[in-house]
C-alpha cells in the first residue's frame, strides 16, 4: 500500500488449509518461551551439582496473580562472605514485555555462560555478583500478552 507521503507500507499475509475441521491450531510470530520453560530450566540449574556452587535462586516477589518472580544470584559462592560483599553488582532483567520471547533465549545463553566452566565466566564470577531477573512480568507471559 502506498503511503500518502513517500514509500510504501508492507504487510505479511498468508493462508492456511487444514486437514481436519475440529483441530485447534495456534500461530506464533516467534518461538515461545513460557513461564513453565523458565521454571524447568531453573530447576535443572539448581539440581546440577557443579552449577549450584555458582548460582542461587530466590523469590524477588509474587506477581498479582501469585506467580513467583525469580531473582538469581550468580557469583563465586566458595569465596569468603566479605569478599562477596565487596564485589560490584551487575543487574540483568528480561521479559518486561511478555511478548519478547527472544530475550528469554538470550538471557538463557547469558546464564549458561555465567554458570559455565570457562575461564572467562570464572573471572566474571570472581569479580562480580550478577543479579538476574529472568522474567519480570510472569503474569503477562502466562496469559500470552504482548
Amino acid at each position: 500500500m502506498k503511503r500518502k507521503t513517500v514509500g510504501h507500507y508492507y504487510t505479511l499475509t498468508f493462508s492456511a488449509q487444514f486437514q481436519y475441521d475440529q483441530d485447534t491450531v495456534y500461530f506464533a510470530h516467534c518461538y515461545p518461551y513460557t513461564y513453565s520453560d523458565l521454571q524447568r530450566y531453573l530447576l535443572r540449574l539448581e539440581t546440577d551439582p557443579r552449577k549450584k556452587l555458582r548460582f542461587r535462586r530466590r523469590v524477588l516477589c509474587q506477581s498479582l496473580a501469585g506467580n513467583n518472580c525469580d531473582l538469581l544470584f550468580i557469583t563465586n559462592f566458595e569465596s569468603e562472605a566479605d569478599q562477596i560483599r565487596q564485589r560490584k553488582g551487575i543487574v540483568i532483567s528480561s521479559r518486561v514485555h511478555p511478548g519478547e520471547t527472544v530475550s528469554s533465549f538470550m538471557l538463557k545463553g547469558i546464564i549458561d555462560y555465567l554458570v559455565g566452566p570457562s575461564l572467562g565466566s570464572r573471572l566474571l564470577r570472581d569479580n562480580f555478583v550478577f543479579k538476574v531477573i529472568p522474567m519480570l512480568n510472569p503474569d503477562g507471559v502466562i496469559n500470552g500478552h504482548t
